[in-house]
C-alpha cells in the first residue's frame, strides 16, 4: 500500500444520513487508504466462539469509513471509484445469525467458523480450501433524502452489495445526490460466494486503497461496474457441481437451489448441516438459469470442485 491518507477504523458511521460530518476531504484523481475493522465492528475476534453470536448488537454491524467528501462532486455527477488494492488479511468469521439468512427458518441455532488466513488461504475444513479474493462488502454514497437509513440492506446508493467481483482492479461507478457524494466503505470479504446465503462471507479487518474520480453531469440510477475478472478465483480445471431450484417466485426457487446443495454436500462430504449452509455461503455461486417461462422460474447453484484438495 503506498503513503496515501488513511481514514482509520474509528472514522466510521452505522447508518446512511447525509447530515453526517465528513472526516477528509479528497480531490478527484487521488488514492485514499481505508482501515477497515470486520462487519460486526469488534464485536466478535479470534477467540470468539457461537455463543457470542447470539448476543451481536444488530445496531452496531456493518461500520463504514468514511464519509468521505470528494471536491467537486455535485447531484447529477457520477463517481468512479477503483479498487486498487488490499492489506493483508490475519483472521476472519463466518457465522449463522438467528433470524439471519436465506434458510433462517432451518437454521436456527448460531454458528461460527474462526477462518486463520496469515498464509494466504483459509482452510474450512481438513481437504476443503477457499481461494482468497478479498472485495469490500458495503461500498456507497450519501442518499439524497433526509434522515438515517439502515446500512444492513442494499440500496440505490450502493450500500451493503455484496457483490463479490468488486475486486482489485474493478472500477465502481456510483450516482451522485449530495454535494461531495460523501463516499463511505466497509464490511471487508476474504471470500463469499454469489448470494452469501447464510447471511455472512468471510468477514475479514483489512485495509483496501480506492482511487476516486468524477464523471460530470453524467447521471446513473444505480450503481454499475466494470470487473476484470475472472468470475472466479482460482483454477476453474475441476469444474462444478450444480444444484436446481424450481419455484413461482425466485425466492422459493433459491431456497430449494440451496437447500439441495446443502443435502448434497452432507451426503458426499460428510458435513454437519449447518457447515454445508456455511460453505455454500462462502462458495456456492448462484446463478438465474431461467426468468422467463412462467409461471416458474430457475436459479441454480454453482459448487467449484476446485475447493476440494
Amino acid at each position: 500500500m503506498s503513503h496515501n491518507h488513511t481514514i482509520h477504523r474509528h472514522c466510521h458511521h452505522f447508518t446512511w444520513d447525509n447530515s453526517i460530518e465528513p472526516v477528509y476531504s479528497v480531490e478527484p484523481g487521488k488514492s485514499l487508504n481505508f482501515e477497515v475493522t470486520d462487519s460486526s465492528a469488534g464485536q466478535l475476534n479470534s477467540k470468539s466462539v457461537k455463543e457470542d453470536v447470539a448476543g451481536l448488537d444488530f445496531e452496531r454491524v456493518n461500520p463504514v469509513n468514511g464519509p468521505v467528501y470528494v471536491n467537486g462532486a455535485q447531484p447529477g455527477d457520477t463517481l468512479e471509484v477503483e479498487i486498487e488494492g488490499f492489506g493483508p488479511q490475519s483472521w476472519g468469521w463466518t457465522a449463522v445469525i438467528p433470524g439471519f439468512g436465506l434458510l433462517h427458518e432451518q437454521f436456527q441455532d448460531p454458528y461460527l467458523k474462526i477462518w486463520d488466513l496469515k498464509k494466504g488461504k483459509a482452510e474450512f475444513l481438513s481437504g476443503i480450501e477457499i481461494p482468497i479474493a478479498p472485495f469490500p462488502g458495503t461500498i456507497g454514497v450519501a442518499l439524497p433524502e433526509k434522515g438515517t437509513y439502515s446500512v444492513v440492506p442494499p440500496r440505490k446508493n450502493g450500500g451493503n452489495m455484496d457483490i463479490r467481483h468488486l475486486t482489485k482492479g474493478t472500477k465502481l461507478y456510483l450516482p451522485v445526490w449530495v454535494e461531495g457524494a460523501l463516499f463511505s466503505v466497509g464490511d471487508t470479504h476474504a471470500a463469499q460466494g454469489d448470494g452469501e446465503v447464510c447471511g455472512t462471507a468471510i468477514e475479514a479487518p483489512m485495509d483496501i486503497q480506492l482511487r476516486f474520480k468524477l464523471h460530470k453531469g453524467k447521471q446513473i440510477s444505480e450503481p454499475q461496474f466494470e470487473t476484470p475478472g475472472p468470475l472466479n478465483p482460482g483454477p476453474e480445471s475441476k469444474g462444478y457441481f450444480a444444484t436446481t431450484g424450481y419455484g413461482e417466485d425466485l425466492m422459493t426457487a433459491t431456497k430449494k437451489a440451496v437447500t439441495y446443495m446443502i443435502e448434497h454436500l452432507v451426503m458426499k462430504y460428510g458435513l454437519s448441516d449447518v457447515e454445508a449452509y456455511a460453505l455454500c455461503s462462502v462458495a456456492v455461486d448462484l446463478k438465474l438459469s431461467e426468468v422467463v417461462d412462467v409461471p416458474h422460474y430457475l436459479v441454480s447453484a454453482y459448487l467449484p470442485l476446485n475447493i476440494f484438495k
